[in-house]
């Protein structure tokens, strides 16, 4: 029987990961990546197949160099067991290999609610990460023009605007107040949601889905107010569910809501066996409670986490909480959010402040391309520390959203946020006079200093 010293189950990006990170800490370690699908997509670029890019070709992930490059071996085929006592994983055919260390990252699924009513039927698509699938779900929607998007999460913001842009009448529904009002505070969520209805999509907030219409394929959507809409094709967006069957099955510890219990070194109850990406357990960098956040940015850190604490733990290697660190786009318009809303804020029991302000990403904001860049933050009003932050702008938002990630991973104050140096240039940057990032701290300090 064949044996590696490190054995990864699935190739998305906590495999690719995973795998990689281990062999850079182990070089003189074999390393085995063990994934379902012969081509594996790149997550965040699924809605974008539907419109800009046109084809799952066009977003296919580089695991194959990737690993060839890092001398990582790897088979294509199902994971059918794991038996922790002989430490053996059993591959569709019967193929036993053993492992002396194993990382599971199996992902997650579309989730469809029992509830739903005609979910079943023809032409309801759901958003897996696998190539077949979407091949087939595109060529359907190609034919129709009338579609109808439930969720107004980002994938389903994502695939409604993608959609949009290839002429087809499209309709988001969303149950809460406005699209996006998970990650982001009204003001920003109002928005992106105005700017998507500009674009061309309709939104509908405020309504659930009752059922969907049709005897064999879909013709429409019945929602809870009573409205029904006209449809040719239905596109589900209401979330995802770990994939834990394997995990369940050897035995392995997993929580409530269903993902595998992990711990900070994203070691399972087995000191041999870790876990990371949507499958694993996740917790708030901040309130520390169980979240089911699934992103690849944290997927990734995870990740990282677990191949450099296969062969001894590290005080200062561990993943402290996922601070859901999101963004995305809407034509010219970047938005992302990072850490706790005010209102999530709130409802966790913190006395908090916020600052607002709205600039231009570019000086003089006459320069061309430039765009309007609005940043709130919040933060403790006791220490002023970062709890989180959002912003809205350009596509400089994206990277700006990244350093308030790191400002509240490091757990900065407003006052340090005030006094600190910052590189600009007028083709590049906000002016160092009116950098937005600043002086929305200097708005939150100001309400800090009247109490």
């Amino acid at each position: 029987m064949e044996k590696k010293d490190i054995l990864v189950i699935g190739g998305s990006a906590a495999g690719l990961v995973a795998a990689t990170t281990a062999k850079s800490i182990h070089p003189d370690r074999s390393v085995l990546v063990v994934r379902k699908d012969g081509k594996v997509l790149v997550p965040c670029g699924i809605p974008y197949v539907f419109g800009t890019v046109g084809s799952t070709e066009k977003n296919i992930m580089p695991a194959d160099k990737a690993f060839d490059s890092a001398g990582i071996e790897q088979i294509v085929g199902e994971v059918l067991s794991i038996d922790r006592e002989e430490k053996t994983v059993t591959i569709e055919g019967g193929t036993k290999i053993g492992y002396d260390k194993l990382v599971i990252a199996t992902g997650s699924t579309p989730s469809v609610p029992g509830w739903l009513e005609g979910a079943g039927l023809e032409n309801v698509f759901t958003v897996p990460k696998n190539k077949v699938y979407l091949d087939k779900a595109q060529e359907t929607l190609n034919g129709h023009r009338k579609i109808v998007v439930i969720g107004g999460g980002f994938i389903g913001v994502e695939f409604s605007d993608e959609l949009n842009k290839t002429g087809k009448e499209i309709t988001l529904v969303e149950k809460l107040t406005t699209i996006l009002a998970l990650a982001f505070d009204e003001e920003i969520a109002s928005r992106a949601q105005r700017l998507l209805v500009e674009r061309g999509v309709r939104v509908v907030t405020g309504t659930g889905v009752t059922r969907i219409l049709g005897e064999k394929a879909v013709t429409g959507v019945l929602l809870e107010n009573g409205e029904t809409l006209e449809a040719d094709a239905v596109v589900l967006s209401v979330g995802y569910r770990p994939n834990t069957a394997l995990a369940r099955e050897a035995g392995l510890r997993v929580n409530e809501g269903g993902f595998i219990c992990v711990d900070e070194y994203m070691r399972t109850d087995d000191r041999d066996v870790f876990a990371a990406g949507d499958c694993a357990e996740k917790r708030d960098f901040t309130t520390r409670k169980p979240v089911p956040v699934m992103l690849a940015s944290t997927a990734c850190a995870e990740a990282r986490t677990a191949g450099m604490n296969l062969y001894g733990l590290s005080s200062v290697k561990t993943f402290s909480g996922t601070i859901s660190i999101f963004s995305t786009g809407i034509g010219d318009t970047g938005f992302g959010a990072a850490g706790l809303t005010e209102d999530k804020a709130r409802e966790a029991g913190f006395e908090i402040v916020t600052g607002v302000f709205e600039g231009m990403d570019k000086h003089p904001g006459s320069l061309p391309g430039a765009h309007t860049q609005m940043v709130k933050l919040v933060a403790s009003r006791d220490s002023g520390v970062l709890l989180g932050g959002e912003v809205m702008g350009g596509v400089s938002a994206g990277e700006i959203t990244n350093i308030i990630g790191f400002l509240i991973q490091g757990r900065t104050t407003l006052n340090s946020i005030m006094t600190a140096q910052i590189g600009t240039h007028p083709l590049l940057t906000a002016s160092p006079a009116a950098y937005p990032l600043v002086k929305a701290a200097a708005a939150a300090v100001r309400k800090m200093l009247e109490r």
